[in-house]
C-alpha cells in the first residue's frame, strides 16, 4: 500500500483486515437458491430448549443465501444451553471442488485469539505474577515506544495509544501472502507506527494488534513458557479442545480444514475504491478461482501469534468461551476486570480486557470477532455464558460487498436471536 495512505484509510483498513467484522450494514437481500435439506446437521435430537426443525430450515436457508451471495462458505453452530446444538455448513457450489465444508472443520479464528491471550494474562494476574498496572517497560524495557507510560491494562483494552503494525508498508506483503517472511514479535513492535492522530496512553480506545504482540511477550517472560505450550497447559488440554492449536506456519494439522478465499485484484480494488487507492494488480497471493476469487488457505498466518494465530473449530471455541464466561477459567475479581469495558465506537459496542460487548436487536452478547485472509468469524455467548453461537465465514473482504454484507448480517443476527431464544426482528 502507498505510504501516503490517509488516516481515515488506516482506520477502515484496520477494521476490515484486523477485526474482520461481519456485522456490516448492507442492502436488502436478493433471492438465492434454496438449500438441500441434508446440509443442516442438528447434533442430536430435540430435547427441551433445543432448536426445532423449523429453526433448522430457516437458519440453513439463510446460511445458503449468504454462501451464494458472497460468503462462499459458512459454518454456523448454535448452542442454546439445553438440548442439542444446531450445526450447519453451507457453501457456494463451485467451492466444493476445493473442499466439502463440514461443521467440524478447522478454521483460522483470527482475533478471537485475543480473548484467549487476555484470559492467560488475567490468570497470571490472579496468581500475582503480572499486575494490570504494571508498565510495559517493567517487562519489556525499551521494546515499546512510550512503554514507561503504558500499562498491561491499556494493552488489554486497546487504550495504549500504540499504532498498528498491520498498517505499515513493510508488513503488507506478508499480510497478502505476496512476500514470505518470518516475523518475530520484537520485529513487529519495531515497525509499529505512531497512532494517527497521536493519542496519549489511557486516553481512548483504538484497536491495535501491536497491543497483543506485547502481551504475548509479557506472558512468555512472566511464565518462562512459550505461548503455544502455555495455551495447551492452561486452556486447550484442560478443556478438551482437541482441534485447537496456535499456528506456527502455513501448514494445517488436518485435511479437514475450511478453504479460504478473497476477491481477486480487480474486485479488491473496487471494494476499497474511495477508501484506499490500490495499484492495479495488487491483491492476495493464491490460485485463481471462479467468480473473481483467489484461494488464500496457504497464506502463512504465523505472524498473527498472540493477537490472532489460533486454529480451532466452532464447537471447540464455543467450549472455551462458555467456560470463560461462566466463570470456570478466572476468579470473580479477574472476571469483573475482563467485563469492565470502554467505549469502542469503531466496533459498534464496548471493549473490555480482550472481550467485546455487543448490543444486538435480540439482546447483549459477549465475545469477539476475527479476520485473516480468507477467514472471518463472530463467536459470542449470552451474559451468563450458558448459551453460545459461532458464525464462521470463508472470506474476509468478500463480505464487504453490499449484497454479501447484507446476507451475512442477516444470518448472524438470526443465529444470535436463535441462541438467545428470541424471534428475529
Amino acid at each position: 500500500m502507498p505510504a501516503q495512505t490517509s488516516s481515515r484509510s488506516h482506520r477502515i483498513l484496520r477494521r476490515t483486515l484486523a477485526m474482520g467484522l461481519a456485522t456490516c450494514t448492507g442492502a436488502v437481500l436478493m433471492g438465492c437458491s434454496q438449500p438441500p435439506a441434508e446440509a443442516a446437521h442438528p447434533s442430536g435430537g430435540q430435547g427441551k430448549g433445543a432448536v426445532n426443525a423449523s429453526a433448522d430450515r430457516t437458519l440453513g436457508g439463510l446460511a445458503q443465501k449468504a454462501a451464494d451471495t458472497g460468503s462462499l462458505g459458512v459454518i454456523v453452530r448454535v448452542d442454546t444451553g439445553r438440548g442439542k446444538a444446531l450445526e450447519t455448513a453451507r457453501q457456494a457450489s463451485w467451492t466444493k471442488a476445493d473442499h466439502r465444508l463440514a461443521p467440524g472443520d478447522l478454521f483460522r479464528v483470527g482475533s478471537n485469539t485475543k480473548t484467549l491471550t487476555a484470559t492467560l494474562v488475567l490468570q497470571q494476574v490472579a496468581e500475582h505474577r503480572i499486575g494490570l498496572d504494571d508498565t510495559v517497560d517493567k517487562w519489556l524495557p525499551g521494546a515499546v515506544r512510550g512503554g514507561k507510560d503504558i500499562t498491561v491494562r491499556m494493552l488489554l483494552n486497546h487504550t495504549s495509544g500504540l499504532g498498528d503494525f498491520f498498517l505499515t508498508p513493510q508488513f503488507l506483503g506478508s499480510l497478502t501472502g505476496q512476500e514470505e517472511r518470518t516475523w518475530t514479535p520484537r520485529e513487529l513492535l519495531a515497525i509499529t507506527p505512531d497512532q494517527d492522530p497521536p493519542t496519549a496512553p489511557g486516553e481512548k480506545y483504538s484497536y491495535s494488534n501491536t497491543n497483543y504482540v506485547a502481551l504475548g511477550m509479557i506472558l512468555e517472560k512472566a511464565t518462562g513458557t512459550g505461548l503455544a505450550r502455555l495455551i495447551e497447559q492452561r486452556i486447550t488440554e484442560p478443556l478438551g479442545m482437541k482441534d485447537s492449536y496456535l499456528a506456527t506456519n502455513a501448514d494445517w494439522t488436518s485435511d479437514s480444514h475450511a478453504a479460504g478465499y478473497e476477491p481477486d485484484a480487480e474486485r479488491l480494488k473496487a471494494i476499497l475504491a474511495g477508501v484506499v487507492d490500490l495499484p492495479d494488480g495488487f491483491g492476495f497471493a493464491g490460485p485463481e478461482r471462479p467468480e473473481g476469487n483467489v484461494e488464500t488457505s496457504a497464506i502463512d498466518p504465523a505472524w498473527s501469534w498472540a493477537e490472532g494465530g489460533m486454529v480451532s473449530t466452532a464447537q471447540d471455541w464455543q467450549r472455551f468461551l462458555t467456560a470463560l464466561m461462566s466463570g470456570d477459567l478466572l476468579p470473580p475479581a479477574q472476571m469483573k476486570e475482563m467485563r469492565t469495558t470502554v467505549d469502542a465506537p469503531e466496533e459498534g459496542g464496548r471493549y473490555g480486557l480482550g472481550l467485546m460487548r455487543i448490543n444486538t436487536p435480540c439482546g447483549t452478547v459477549w465475545g469477539h470477532t476475527g479476520g485473516l485472509p480468507g477467514y472471518s468469524s463472530e463467536i459470542y455467548t449470552d451474559t451468563s455464558g450458558r448459551r453460545s453461537v459461532a458464525v464462521l465465514t470463508s472470506t474476509n473482504f468478500g463480505i464487504k460487498e453490499e449484497r454479501a454484507a447484507a446476507a451475512n448480517k442477516k444470518l448472524t443476527q438470526a443465529a444470535i436471536c436463535l441462541m438467545l431464544g428470541k424471534p428475529q426482528p
